[in-house]
């Protein structure tokens, strides 16, 4: 303890008093759950018409191929995947709330363009705009600006939890909002409540006092080396874009199959997706709490990833049978929603903490190419071999990643903490930081440290076993 007294003893009048409270202010609360509803409104606009658009699109004048259906409903995934991290970027330059009117703008102009367009590529290009107006990773950013350290994860879990709702919601709105006005309406609709988004970040989302680079919530291109060469990390990235590239093609596909083998009109398919998302949400609540409890984070994993392989399995062999495909998107569900609610979390626990943000980037660029691959060859396998092909090329991929995922080292069971430096602490030299990070590692229970002045901040992952006192990093930084 003597050496970080003696090398620490002018950090002291560098470091804060940590600010610390139990519940997030009014103010961070706003800006969380404005924030999340606009990601989640940006997602709804890309999730509604999966269920419905594939027999749509088989309407148009043009009669287009499946290889340009699938094109359609994944290619808003290849500009987002393009965009996403520089638009992250340039909101550290430009301002955040400006670059999230321009993305969501950019937004709004594809919605109207698809819901205007009278052919397949109008479509493609409209969805392709959209696309393009990335505002994923700024609103991650922005988010951060506005909250504390250590109210951020749920802040980030709050958002988390929005995507997964606007998907759940989009598979049931979708077909009744079709019976009601068509798909270039729900375009239509898609793009005014985009435009009503604006006004909520100019008037309800408060205004960031100082915005600067968060090491947990923005990329760096410092760091990307260093991220894309993690092996643990390579396998996720696979795994994300595994799991996307299979739901896409799945929606190119699963939509005339359900038109071919019942009674059911497209309008009416939401009563095969209501039940089928309730029981599988049922089913995932206790996998996930019994991975996080006991510790069986990689055992649930790896068993999620088993069972999407029986799901591609079983669609490829009853793709032509009605309740044939109610138990393969059942099974297909379960798996979907421990693998979507899993992912993340063990990101978290694997990336480097002082590069989280550069390995969420990465893996939310690797899920939207997943998005563009699986459209593509979905809709080119459909039309070239047969609905069964599309399901045997998902169960490849699903294989891949189950020996990937066998491979893995388990995750360790931390938790992460996060503490603010006050002003000043940017004063602090690069041996001060270094001494004060090898300091804090030597308390137990503390697996991981990252000390960053430059953002006044200490990241920690610690051990869920250990009965964690804050007080004693608090003292630490007292010097």
């Amino acid at each position: 303890m003597s050496s970080l007294h003696h090398t620490s003893s002018s950090a002291s009048s560098v470091v804060a008093e940590l600010i610390s409270t139990e519940k997030m202010t009014p103010a961070e609360f706003r800006a969380t759950l404005s924030l999340a509803s606009i990601y989640g409104l940006r997602m709804l606009g890309m999730f509604l018409i999966l269920p419905i658009f594939a027999v749509y699109a088989s309407t148009l004048p043009d009669k287009p191929s499946a290889l340009m259906v699938g094109l359609a409903l994944g290619a808003y995934g290849l500009t987002q995947a393009l965009l996403q991290l520089p638009f992250g970027m340039a909101s550290d330059k430009y301002g955040r709330k400006p670059m999230i009117y321009l993305g969501l703008g950019v937004f709004a102009i594809g919605s109207m363009v698809a819901a205007l367009a009278m052919n397949i590529e109008g479509i493609i290009i409209g969805r392709a705009i959209q696309g393009a107006g990335a505002v994923s990773a700024v609103v991650t950013a922005l988010v951060a600006d506005l909250t504390r350290d250590e109210h951020r994860t749920k802040a980030m879990a709050t958002i988390g939890g929005t995507i997964g709702i606007a998907f759940a919601f989009s598979l049931v709105a979708g077909p009744i909002l079709n019976e009601w006005m068509g798909v270039p309406g729900i375009f239509f609709l898609t793009g005014v409540l985009t435009l009503g988004a604006i006004a909520v970040v100019r008037f309800v989302v408060p205004d960031p006092i100082h915005s600067h680079y968060h090491s947990d919530a923005s990329a760096a291109p410092a760091k990307l080396k260093d991220v894309l060469k993690n092996g643990q990390l390579l396998r996720l990235n696979y795994g994300i874009f595994a799991l996307h590239a299979a739901q896409m093609a799945m929606f190119v596909v699963v939509p005339f199959a359900i038109n071919e083998s019942s009674d059911l009109s497209i309008n009416q398919h939401w009563h095969i997706y209501l039940p089928v998302l309730v029981a599988s949400f049922v089913l995932m609540v206790p996998a996930i709490i019994y991975a996080e409890k006991q510790s069986k984070i990689k055992l649930v994993f790896v068993s999620a990833i088993a069972l999407m392989l029986l799901a591609q399995i079983l669609f490829a062999f009853s793709i032509h049978y009605f309740w044939g495909i109610v138990a393969s998107l059942t099974v297909y569900f379960i798996a979907f929603n421990v693998l979507e609610a899993s992912l993340p979390s063990i990101i978290s626990k694997v990336a480097p903490a002082a590069a989280k943000g550069t390995a969420m980037g990465v893996y939310n660029t690797s899920q939207s190419l997943g998005i563009f691959v699986g459209g593509a060859l979905g809709g080119y396998l459909s039309h070239a071999l047969g609905f069964a092909s599309v399901f045997i090329f998902c169960g490849v991929m699903m294989f891949l990643w189950l020996l990937l995922a066998f491979s893995m080292r388990a995750p360790l069971a931390v938790r992460t903490k996060m503490y603010t430096m006050r002003d000043t602490a940017d004063a602090m030299t690069a041996e001060q930081a270094d001494v004060m990070k090898r300091e804090i590692v030597k308390l137990a229970g503390v697996v991981e440290a990252a000390v960053l002045p430059q953002e006044r901040t200490v990241i920690l992952k610690i051990d869920k076993s250990y009965d964690w006192d804050d007080a004693q990093v608090y003292q630490l930084l007292r010097g």
